[in-house]
């Protein structure tokens, strides 16, 4: 029994549908909305586009690398971390190698921190350097082994946490930039910093403890100034009010008694025997006028001969 045979015509048109498909299989790709794509033509650079659909030369002439440019990647030093995160000190395993340091002042302290970055230039991210975590891990501890090797152990522990971040991150962005790395430093995070576990931790333990305690005693004490201090102003101010007062109210008096003897004064010049008179009898008039200690001089009901009562006696 014969085989049937199949005719060349057929063959032909299986051949060219099959060419057709692997032409439009390979002639299109898709890029994600974090992504951006580099297209390479016999390997080398040709052009990188943008996410949805795109298209490339069919059968493998053109090929495409999809890299993550919006999605902000992170690396920890220091520790490797266990949760889904991959940032969490809880449970992470601790990289003695990367954390430990020399300071300013001949300490060692433990430093672990993160650092966060973004893919700016996907033809330079993947063409210009190799090994690219190694590279970022290495620059990333030179720099901070600078930064903290330049303070002392306190100020890296405590004051200088925010400045030794910021200037890691602008260090480290110029390095990268040199390198043509094509990232960008999003940020740089200072996780924990301790010194050595043993008698040296617990020191610092306990300078850091002294450290909040004169912090708190010095706000209680500017806290206390803030009360005290307005308070005794306001008082102050209140007496030296009152004091001007008092000293107006006695200039004041005086000007006057100034102006009346300068007017007496120049009446008495004018008719010296009426005004001495004058003021003889109103200050006559002045003291019998005061029922102050009693003293009767004239006797109303007129009980002696001679109607007068001896001063300061009794009748």
């Amino acid at each position: 029994m014969r085989t049937p045979s199949i005719s060349p015509r057929i063959a032909a048109a299986v051949i060219i549908a099959a060419a057709i498909v692997a032409v439009l299989m390979t002639s299109f790709f898709s890029v994600d909305q974090t992504e951006n794509a580099v297209v390479l033509r016999f390997g080398k650079y040709v052009r990188t586009v943008g996410p949805g659909l795109q298209m490339k030369l069919p059968l493998g002439i053109e090929r495409n690398i999809n890299v993550e440019t919006a999605i902000v990647q992170t690396l920890t030093f220091g520790y490797r971390a266990t949760d889904p995160t991959g940032t969490a000190l809880t449970g992470a395993f601790p990289d003695p190698d990367e954390s430990m340091m020399l300071t300013g002042d001949l300490n060692i302290v433990d430093v672990e921190w993160i650092v966060q970055y973004r893919i700016s230039d996907p033809e330079a991210y993947l063409f210009s350097v190799r090994d690219k975590e190694t590279t970022i891990r290495d620059i990333s501890q030179s720099v901070m082994n600078q930064l903290v090797g330049d303070l002392p152990i306190l100020a890296v522990m405590t004051s200088e946490r925010t400045a030794i971040e910021m200037d890691a991150q602008s260090a480290m962005q110029e390095i990268f930039d040199g390198y043509g790395f094509g990232i960008d430093i999003v940020a740089v995070k200072l996780q924990n910093i301790m010194p050595p576990e043993g008698d040296v931790q617990d020191a610092f333990e306990d300078v850091n403890k002294a450290i909040q305690d004169m912090n708190s005693l010095i706000n209680e004490g500017k806290q206390y100034y803030n009360q005290e201090i307005p308070a005794a102003r306001g008082e102050a101010e209140k007496m030296i009010a009152q004091a001007h007062g008092y000293a107006a109210d006695r200039v004041n008096r005086a000007e006057g008694d100034t102006a009346r003897f300068a007017s007496m004064l120049s009446e008495y010049r004018q008719d010296k025997e009426t005004t001495a008179e004058r003021l003889y009898i109103e200050t006559l008039s002045e003291v019998l006028s005061s029922d102050e200690g009693r003293t009767v001089l004239i006797d109303p009901s007129l009980e002696n001969f001679l109607p007068v009562r001896n001063v300061g006696g009794t009748v």
